[in-house]
Parts: C-alpha cells; structure tokens; sequence
C-alpha cells in the first residue's frame, strides 16, 4: 500500500481517538483492572508459603519473562499499522511516542498507574492467572512467578518512562546495574531500526532482536513515516 494511503489511514485513526471519549475511558478502565487484579492475585497468592529461595527463583524468572514478555508486544505494536481495524487508534496513538519520546513529569505511582492502560493484553492475562489460583495443581512458585510477571509488566512501563524524563542519579544507577532499563541501551531503539524492544531491563534484548530480524521488517521506513503528515500533537497519556 502506497505511503500517503497509510498517512491518511494514520490521521483517520488518530482523529477517532482523540474525537471519541470511549477512548480514554478504555485506558482508565484497563489502567483500573489491571492494578486492582495485580493487588488482589497478590493479596490471594501471599498465604501461600514458598520459603525465601523460590521466592528469589520466582522473581528473578519473572524479572526475566517480563522483559521478553513486554518486548515481544512491544515489537508486535511497532510493526503494526492496521489503522483501519477495531483497535486502530490504539495503534496510531502508541506510535505516536516515536515522534514525542518525552514523558510529561510524572509522580511514579501516577505513571505506574496510567502507563498501564495501555496493556489491554494484560487484563486477560492476569484473569487467566485468577483462574490458575483457583487449581490446586499448580506449583506455587509457578504461581508467584505468573503473579510478579503482571506486576513488573506495568514496573516496566515506569522503567520506560525513566529512560525518557528522569535525571536521577538513583535511576540511572538502577540502569547501570541491569535492575531496570538503561538510558544508553533504550536510546538504540529510537536511534537504529528493528532492535532494542525490550524495556523492563533489556536483558532479553539479543533473543529478540533475532527474533524480530527473522519476521519484521523494521519501523524506521514503514510506521514512522506513517505519522509524518498528523499535524496535531495529541498524545495526552505523555
């Protein structure tokens, strides 16, 4: 499809997101369901006694799951440009952070709140999680670790925002020390094409890159170009 056919696909979707209320509303929903269900998956997991080594073995295979886990929807977003579809002007809005990397200043918690709204996927995610309590089969540090995973899914939406607007010395110390993303090792993905999707940590950034080299074609020439005639900068959620 020719460029200025995306373009115009582009300006349609982002017209129906900033023109309909649903919209917003959508993100403050998902924003609401998600915390709510990580608190009380939490809150319900807790009884259950694991002992201080699988609670470490939990959170660090969440540590490591989450950053793929977020880095493959990441790069699943990147590439898509199906503007036309029912969730369109989701698609358009999310690009539009390639255009504007820098975060409004936000209080952590707010960010850790409202950031989340955009993981629709995470909603069925973590209901699918409630149903897995529900199983005595389960291992529980199987449990821990699918709980940590909708828990640190929306600590990496805070982890991106830091790359992008803080200064703070103890952020970028959680970044040196791999605890969260670095600003250098972010940076590559708005500076080189088809790389660097992840952004929890990035430690699962050289699976994906391969990955992504294998069934993307990269955003660079094709999604990025797709807002460059949307002349009104609306991304309110930054």
């Amino acid at each position: 499809m020719e460029l200025s056919a995306k373009q115009q696909q582009f300006n349609a979707a982002m017209e129906l997101y900033t023109g309909k209320v649903r919209y917003r509303v959508l993100g403050l929903l998902v924003s609401g369901l998600n915390v709510f269900l990580q608190f009380y998956l939490l809150y319900k997991v807790w009884p259950q006694s694991i002992g201080v080594v699988r609670q470490i073995i939990a959170l660090v295979a969440a540590y490591i799951l989450t950053d793929f886990i977020n880095g493959l929807v990441h790069m699943y977003m990147d590439n898509n440009d199906r503007y036309e579809s029912l969730d369109g002007p989701l698609i358009a809005n999310f690009h539009l952070h390639h255009r504007t990397p820098q975060y409004r200043k936000r209080n952590l918690l707010v960010v850790y709140f409202m950031e989340s709204g955009s993981k629709v996927w995470l909603v069925p995610y973590l209901l699918l999680v409630q149903l897995m309590l529900s199983m005595t089969v389960i291992d529980p540090t199987v449990l821990y670790t699918l709980v940590y995973i909708g828990i640190l899914s929306c600590v990496a939406e805070v982890s991106h925002y830091l790359c992008h607007a803080s200064t703070s010395a103890t952020a970028g110390f959680l970044g040196d020390c791999g605890l969260l993303l670095s600003k250098r090792h972010h940076a590559r993905h708005h500076l080189q094409d088809n790389n660097g999707y992840a952004f929890l940590n990035g430690c699962s950034d050289p699976l994906l890159n391969l990955i992504a080299a294998k069934i993307c074609k990269g955003y660079k020439q094709r999604s990025d170009l797709h807002y460059a005639a949307y002349a009104v900068e609306t991304a309110e959620s930054r």
